[in-house]
């Protein structure tokens, strides 16, 4: 998929005040500092759309991005941020979780993972969360240029079989590098033929 065009549109706290279409939306999560808004940057060609930080947690808000005109993607708060205090870890958790069990114009999540890391149990219980509410969602491991190739696929590999403990088969599965590019055309790839299906099942 080419990106022609891609731009800010809102921010809210409220599922019930983003956009009012029927546009696609493909929303995009993870633990705090996993590399969320740069991953948004590298798949939009854009340096500073969604605002990258060192410091984690500043993704506070649902945001949406116009991408081609005709779909959107979602800048979603990070989960597990610890240093968030009780009362806004909440707030942070209504957000989430209503924006993705209420929002009929979701249409996928990304869950993003760092591949650096083995499978932390909060990330698991997010991604059987999902499961059991009937999310449609897929994997995406991040920070691949940070590993060798060998730690990469024992990592990849380590996750599968943790997953496989209580999944019958895996959701789609895409491992990236913001700094590197890794995985920009499959991610856009697997995006575009969700599209093109919903379109063409809209068509008949």
């Amino acid at each position: 998929m080419k990106i022609n065009s891609a731009e800010f549109v809102v921010s809210n706290s409220d599922y019930r005040s983003c956009p009012n279409s029927r546009i696609c939306e493909f929303a995009f999560i993870g633990r705090s500092n996993v590399g969320k808004s740069s991953l948004i940057n590298m798949l939009l060609q854009s340096k500073d759309l969604a605002k990258t930080s060192s410091k984690p947690g500043k993704t506070l808000l649902i945001n949406h991005f116009l991408v081609n005109r005709n779909w959107y993607v979602v800048d979603l708060p990070g989960y597990g941020y610890a240093r968030a205090s009780k009362e806004q870890r909440r707030k942070l958790k209504s957000i989430i979780d209503n924006y993705i069990l209420f929002r009929t114009q979701l249409t996928n999540l990304f869950v993003l993972i760092d591949s650096r890391l083995e499978p932390q149990q909060i990330d698991l219980d997010f991604i059987d969360w999902l499961g059991q509410s009937s999310i449609p969602f897929s994997i995406i491991f991040t920070k691949s240029d940070k590993l060798s190739n060998k730690q990469l696929m024992e990592n990849l590999a380590a996750y599968k079989n943790k997953l496989l403990e209580t999944w019958e088969s895996l959701p789609p599965i895409f491992v990236t590098s913001s700094e590197k590019g890794v995985g920009r055309d499959e991610v856009l790839d697997y995006i575009e033929s969700i599209i093109n299906e919903i379109s063409q099942a809209d068509a008949q």
